[in-house]
């Protein structure tokens, strides 16, 4: 029904407005717009959810086939698992020793914008920059040295490299979970190099931005004092989540969740340990999981509804074969539109919805330009990660570090904010492109 093809398209569409126009309320426009979708569903059984033959089967479907519940989960126990490892102090640990290590200030700024990059690889973008901002405001406080642009660093690296691993940010997941990636495939694919090693060279190329940014700090060594470390066990079942995500990487199954399984079981652990080993009462064990990022988990649920939706009713091979028309068989055309526009729209929108929507786009037109679906599919997923780093609000971590700093008395200005991040983002997208377009093109 091609009426139904667009009222499905309008709800769509009204949703990314109010999504963006109103952030605080951002899961309630996803969970409305995605009952309006398996309401339709019910109503035009067959024309929503292709196949369904009954309005109950429309339900169903949309919940426990269009929701991709293996990130759900993963997601959900890599929260866990990372709340618990800044609670060990094991981090702060790591910092306090590059710090110490360190031939003179410029050099530990650099080396603990790289660590809070790598840290990023693993867990939670926000959570990241919690736990190293502390040590980067003692560090200016020594140095009596504004912490605003070390705060955005924070921010940007921390964005750059959670796009990097499976478990590092949820487009990440998204991405897998839509091309059927492994945690191994993010390293080596099909014999080439992946997306980890694309994301690394920007890592250096802005390890290298930030360290002419900072020459001018001093030649001056510090020492601080070690943090003392709670526990290594969090560190440990860290350690054991990314192994065993590489080894359940290596099983033949047609049992799609056993990843997502195992991280939620190391999530339980967890828990299990900080209530037990850790002697923490019912109230402090339930804060624990108040405090995990519950908005994400039903922001995404409610966008897989709607996104699966706008697919099942074919609007997005529409879109594919529009594009791949504009691109006219060009294939370096049809790469740097979709780098450039993913970069574009991050830096204003949320990146989940965008490359949820997106994803599938890419690899059509990739299939439409017979060339390979990884060239476009990986210039989306760059483009939309890094792209956050464009503007102040284009990443939740980035609007984290804005708030940080203001409690500490520098206001962030928005111009401040481009001053920096608009030559790393440039730097750093362009110097990843380039390693992608030489690796797959």
């Amino acid at each position: 029904m091609l009426s139904l093809k667009y009222i499905i398209l309008a709800i769509a569409v009204l949703m990314y407005a109010l999504v963006i126009a109103f952030q605080n309320k951002k899961v309630w426009f996803t969970s409305g717009a995605a009952l309006l979708v398996i309401i339709l569903g019910m109503i035009f059984p067959g024309n929503v959810f292709t196949g369904s033959e009954s309005r109950i089967y429309a339900v169903t479907h949309s919940v426990l086939e269009i929701i991709n519940w293996n990130v759900i989960l993963i997601y959900l126990g890599s929260m866990t698992i990372a709340a618990l490892f800044l609670y060990s102090n094991v981090p702060a640990r790591i910092a306090d020793a590059i710090i110490n290590n360190s031939r003179n200030t410029g050099v530990a700024i650099v080396l603990i914008l790289a660590m809070t990059g790598i840290i990023s690889i693993f867990v939670e973008n926000v959570a990241t920059v919690l736990v190293m901002a502390p040590i980067a405001l003692a560090l200016c406080k020594k140095l009596k040295m504004n912490p605003t642009y070390f705060m955005i660093g924070l921010a940007v690296m921390s964005n750059l490299e959670g796009t990097a691993t499976l478990v590092g940010d949820p487009p990440s997941m998204i991405f897998a979970a839509y091309a059927g990636y492994n945690f191994n495939d993010f390293f080596i694919h099909q014999g080439t190099l992946s997306v980890f090693f694309i994301i690394q060279s920007g890592l250096i190329a802005g390890c290298i931005y930030f360290y002419c940014f900072f020459a001018r700090v001093g030649k001056e060594k510090i020492e601080v004092e070690k943090t003392e470390v709670i526990s290594w066990v969090p560190f440990i079942i860290l350690l054991l989540m990314i192994f065993g995500l590489a080894g359940v990487s290596f099983i033949k199954t047609d049992f799609a969740y056993l990843s997502g399984l195992y991280v939620l079981a190391l999530g339980i652990i967890s828990i299990l340990w900080f209530r037990f080993s850790q002697k923490k009462s019912g109230s402090e064990i339930w804060d624990l999981i108040k405090g995990l990022d519950w908005e994400t988990i039903f922001f995404l649920l409610g966008i897989f509804v709607v996104v699966g939706g706008i697919q099942e009713v074919g609007l997005l091979e529409d879109f594919a074969m529009f594009l791949a028309k504009v691109c006219s068989g060009n294939k370096f055309l049809g790469f740097f539109i979709i780098l450039i526009v993913s970069v574009v729209i991050s830096g204003f929108v949320d990146n989940v919805p965008y490359i949820i929507a997106m994803l599938p786009v890419a690899g059509s037109m990739a299939v439409a330009m017979n060339i390979d679906k990884e060239l476009f599919m990986f210039a989306l997923l760059v483009g939309s990660c890094l792209g956050g780093n464009l503007t102040p609000f284009g990443a939740s971590a980035n609007v984290v570090s804005m708030g940080i700093v203001k409690k500490e008395g520098y206001p962030m200005k928005f111009s401040g904010w481009l001053k920096v991040a608009v030559p790393f983002t440039i730097l750093t997208t362009g110097i990843a492109a380039l390693v992608l377009w030489l690796l797959w093109a």
